[in-house]
């Protein structure tokens, strides 16, 4: 019997509490309200290292690390008033130094007339299950403070897309709760408008796997609708098999009166823009009276500036893909020249700049064909063989390879070509334009089967990123 003997003996039933204390397998440690030591069994000397006879007498707090002392203020005060404090983890300091994660349950003792005079205390090292239950709590512990201060709105649902879950800032919005919500409860707070077209699309995803993105109006509990960007993506196991959907609902209302502001301000632009090029071609005119020939270039050169106008601004002057550029400048050419003009090639976005560039450049090169060249017999009724079609055809074709966009233009069966006796600003706009601003190789040859002009510049000069 050590040092706790005295304390512990006399009955039967003092004898087995002596047994019990001794071979205890927690650290069992009584101390008096100042954290005086008065009794440590074996178990407390495994678990701190000290010895009995070491540590009886001494303050508790040298099993306390320096920034937990505040712990044992409040153990402390808690016993003073009666309390019993229950298991929990903390950290503790062993005789050579080391910390050591324990759990620790504190009870007050009192003598025979009921006085509150000291603990008892019983700690435990923290084992492999313990430390994985402190891990789990942690981590969903980290994970409500993430989701629940998340900007966006947040839910989690199972494989068959059946929402069980929602962060903190779904409900502050929405002013439901989850018994409102869980399931397929959140069609309650869809526009009627939208509702139809979001279940039909969600499901899609929920059969296919596949990543879900839509946006549509949410109501707020102020009965008001916002705008939301939203997505989901599927949580696979190990098998590949979809588990869980994560999902998030982003608020875009600002960033979508925000757009619409910048389109209403470009169309506006686009408008005295053309109204602008309008009050030039009327100038023209003017200047040049009796000059059909030139007038008749000159409106189609900004006719051409006009296209490229509206396509820019409906693209927001950020992109424009090839096809619709081509689309767009020879319009008029594809209208007259029916199948005798194609064009072909892979998606390609272009600068806004290089789209300038080239639409002017295509545009010139179709007047010249109608003029000059392959498609120049073709009536303006788009007749030329009876059926809207003649010899002579135009294909425009691009390819994107080794970081290079090349463009070609080729005419056949037209009339035979000659190389001009002189070159003007048509030439410029074909040649000279694009090869300057773009860095590009610019080739145009007068064939005897029809010309040809072939376009090829690093692709980082054209495309938009």
């Amino acid at each position: 019997m050590n040092e706790i003997a005295p304390a512990i003996s006399g009955t039967p039933a003092e004898g087995l509490l002596a047994a019990i204390f001794e071979s205890c397998e927690d650290a069992i440690v009584s101390k008096r309200l100042d954290g005086t030591i008065t009794s440590w069994n074996p178990a407390a000397e495994r678990l701190f290292g000290y010895r009995a006879g070491d540590i009886l007498g001494k303050s508790i707090r040298l099993l306390i690390p320096d920034d937990r002392q505040h712990e044992e203020d409040d153990i402390i005060a808690r016993i003073e008033r009666g309390e019993r404090v229950m298991p929990f983890h903390t950290v503790r300091r062993r005789k050579d130094g080391t910390d050591i994660d324990v759990t620790v349950t504190v009870s007050p003792v009192r003598d025979a007339d009921g006085r509150i005079v000291g603990a008892s205390k019983i700690a435990r090292e923290l084992g492999d299950l313990d430390l994985a239950r402190r891990a789990l709590a942690e981590s969903e512990t980290r994970f409500k403070m993430m989701a629940d201060n998340i900007s966006q709105l947040a839910w989690i649902a199972d494989a068959e897309g059946w929402i069980f879950w929602y962060n903190r800032r779904w409900f502050e919005y929405t002013g439901t709760t989850i018994e409102d919500m869980e399931g397929w409860g959140w069609k309650a707070v869809h526009h009627p408008d939208h509702v139809d077209r979001v279940v039909e699309r969600v499901q899609h995803s929920w059969d296919t796997g596949e990543l879900w993105e839509d946006t549509f109006p949410l109501r707020g509990a102020d009965g008001k609708y916002r705008w939301f960007l939203s997505r989901a993506r599927p949580i696979r196991g190990a098998d590949g098999s979809v588990q869980f959907w994560f999902g998030t609902n982003t608020d875009i209302t600002e960033q979508r009166e925000q757009n619409e502001s910048i389109e209403n301000l470009l169309r506006e632009v686009n408008h005295r823009a053309k109204n602008m090029l309008t009050l030039i071609m009327a100038l023209a005119r003017r200047s040049a009276p009796g000059n059909e020939e030139f007038l008749k270039r000159f409106m189609r050169r900004i006719q051409a500036l006009a296209a490229n106008q509206d396509l820019l601004v409906k693209r927001e002057w950020r992109s424009v893909d090839m096809a619709d550029l081509v689309e767009a400048q020879l319009s008029f050419a594809i209208d007259r020249a029916r199948t005798a003009l194609t064009h072909s090639g892979p998606p390609v976005e272009l600068t806004a700049r290089a789209a300038e560039t080239l639409g002017l450049a295509l545009h010139e090169l179709a007047t010249n064909a109608f003029k000059y060249g392959a498609l120049s017999q073709i009536d303006d009724a788009g007749v030329g063989d009876g059926e809207g079609r003649t010899a002579g055809k135009v294909d425009i074709a691009w390819e994107l390879t080794d970081d290079r966009l090349r463009i070609s233009w080729t005419e056949t069966g037209g009339p035979p070509v000659t190389v001009p006796e002189r070159e003007g600003f048509g030439s410029s706009v074909i040649r000279d334009i694009p090869a300057a601003t773009l860095e590009a190789e610019v080739r145009l040859t007068y064939d005897a089967g029809g010309l040809r002009w072939t376009f090829d510049a690093p692709a980082e000069n054209l495309l938009a990123s």
